[in-house]
């Protein structure tokens, strides 16, 4: 078995020419709205299912299903989760692992993703269309969510609870400039799901989930800033890249690391 295969990503051509590989929250924005899409296109019969993805993945997919009168939830992270959704109709977690066909491989698979977005951008193209203009009218109607990780690797392993003891002992009063709004402790569970380490930062504008890593020497912080005013388009992208890069320092210092 090649893990590499579970696992698929997308390059996109930038405004200026050059390339850029997307993130793993903007291939699955995309296959959602694909599962979604393709139906109307192809004349196929209404999608019915859930949407899912991890809880450290972005918010998106959420608010795209609820506008769609789709079902979403949230899981735990790891594919294993996403994998017991009953009537899954389309899964993903940011770390480029997608489910786009259950009925057929009910697991994160790179080969039927990339099928599915190669079949998407052969569409596009047939409409003088790219998939920057799909993620570009995403973010028009939901707003633009940035996502990124601070992970830090450590050799002392104590020192990793001891950080997210920290930050759940004294999380901060805001990070990069918006306000956290609520502090919770996952070790409590949250939306229906089972209990484990961890705490988010529900922030005025944005995201924070601080967790040890289930797999590597890590204490990884998952990051989402999201821009309501989409009105230019590029200008919201750097907006949302400087207060991602003002979120990891400001992070790196609530967790002492």
């Amino acid at each position: 078995h090649d893990p590499d295969a579970d696992r698929c990503a997308m390059a996109a051509p930038m405004r200026d020419g050059s390339w850029r590989l997307l993130r793993g929250d903007e291939v699955g924005a995309l296959l959602g709205w694909w599962t979604l899409a393709r139906a109307s296109e192809f004349k196929l019969a209404t999608p019915q299912g859930t949407f899912a993805n991890s809880i450290v993945s972005s918010t998106l997919l959420g608010k795209m299903a609820a506008k769609n009168n789709m079902p979403f939830q949230f899981t735990l992270t790891g594919f294993k989760w996403i994998a017991k959704i009953e009537d899954l109709l389309f899964g993903f977690e940011e770390a480029l692992g997608y489910c786009v066909d259950p009925a057929s491989v009910r697991d994160k698979d790179g080969i039927s993703a990339g099928l599915r977005l190669v079949e998407m951008a052969a569409h596009l193209k047939a409409n003088n269309r790219t998939v920057n203009d799909v993620l570009d009218d995403i973010a028009r109607e939901f707003g633009l969510h940035r996502t990124d990780q601070l992970s830090v690797r450590m050799s002392d392993l104590a020192a990793i609870p001891a950080a997210v003891a920290r930050l759940r002992a004294t999380p901060p009063a805001t990070v990069a400039g918006m306000t956290v709004l609520e502090v919770i402790d996952l070790k409590n569970g949250w939306s229906g799901l089972p209990p484990t380490d961890g705490i988010m930062l529900q922030l005025e504008g944005g995201r924070v989930i601080a967790r040890p890593s289930g797999t590597e020497p890590k204490l990884k912080c998952y990051l989402e800033c999201i821009i309501d005013n989409t009105s230019d388009i590029a200008a919201a992208e750097k907006a949302a890249n400087d207060i991602i890069a003002k979120m990891k320092s400001d992070m790196a210092l609530a967790l002492g690391v």
